[in-house]
């Protein structure tokens, strides 16, 4: 049986680019449909797969309470709290144990990351 690990996520598809706020109970598996395309929508359409941000929960009625409130908040507000934690807006993903992304799959984050 899979362990539940409640989480608030933000993903992203280039430095201060297109963002999305997710939340999830399984987030190593949530976060591994995104990279893949598997989750048709807005982030497969958009190419919104990079990790930039996550903060985990004890329960999942914190989590969706905290989801629902980073979604009515300002697009400046969002991107000052993924700075203050990831500056550089890295890949959070890779500290999990996923690959990084596959050229045909990657941001132009790479690009401003590595070059810095």
């Amino acid at each position: 049986m899979r362990v539940r690990t409640p989480a608030v996520y933000i993903l992203a598809g280039q430095r201060r680019g297109t963002i999305y706020i997710g939340v999830t109970s399984d987030p190593l598996g949530r976060w591994w449909q995104h990279r893949e395309g598997q989750i048709k929508g807005f982030t497969s359409r958009y190419g919104v797969t990079r990790l930039v941000y996550v903060e985990f929960f004890g329960d999942m009625e914190h989590a969706i309470l905290r989801e629902k409130q980073l979604k009515r908040w300002h697009r400046e507000w969002k991107i000052n709290l993924i700075e203050g934690v990831n500056p550089a807006w890295r890949d959070l993903a890779l500290d999990y144990g996923f690959e990084p992304l596959n050229p045909g799959r990657a941001s132009r984050v790479d690009a401003e990351t590595s070059s810095a």
